[in-house]
């Protein structure tokens, strides 16, 4: 397989990916990444998850709030706000009109 293209492809699914796996419920970025990584084909890595955190904190589509952890420095957990729910709806609608029409273009080629 391409390799840049499931990169490319994978890296236009992140945010999506990311605001999904908030729709679950408050998440520290590690945790975040286990939800995520749960999938197969999914496999992001902190240095690509960490600064999509921030931006989408930065748009007002996450809050964040530190809390104790067992070792270390505090974590930080991210939670949808309102604005980042209804980012989500938009992004899911595009995916799901987009996935449709590609499995139709798709089927139309198998039946000439």
């Amino acid at each position: 397989m391409d390799t840049a293209w499931t990169a490319q492809l994978r890296k236009g699914l992140v945010e999506l990916a990311v605001l999904a796996a908030l729709k679950a419920g408050e998440a520290y970025g590690y945790q975040l990444l286990q939800r995520i990584n749960a999938f197969p084909g999914l496999n992001l890595n902190e240095p690509t998850v960490y600064p999509l955190l921030a931006r989408l904190t930065r748009a007002g589509y996450l809050t964040v709030r530190s809390g104790p952890s067992p070792q270390g420095p505090p974590r930080r957990y991210y939670r949808l706000t309102p604005a980042g729910r209804k980012r989500l709806g938009q992004m899911l609608t595009l995916w799901q009109t987009t996935n449709e029409s590609l499995t139709q273009l798709i089927q139309q080629g198998d039946n000439p």
